[in-house]
């Protein structure tokens, strides 16, 4: 995980967002004179925001596990990811 300074990311924002996006991977900026944050990409923001979603929800994770279990089971459908 990158990490950098608040004058660093400031001289260099541009290159350090660039960094965030291309490369998926979060980055850590600390203050001196606040709390340290983390700057990630929307894409993976909204990936987080969906797990929190599905987490949230009894019901999908039930379904989730009956079809871990399935799987584990050897009772899940093989699909032809080139064929979707």
């Amino acid at each position: 995980m990158k990490t950098a300074n608040y004058l660093e990311l400031k001289n260099n924002l541009e290159s350090y967002l660039d960094t965030v996006v291309d490369d998926s991977e979060p980055l850590i900026v600390h203050r001196s004179s606040a709390g340290s944050v983390v700057v990630i990409s929307l894409d993976e923001y909204n990936a987080i925001a969906e797990t929190e979603h599905i987490r949230s929800s009894p019901a999908m994770m039930e379904r989730l596990y009956r079809a871990e279990q399935n799987m584990r089971a050897g009772k899940g459908v093989k699909i032809d990811l080139n064929a979707l």
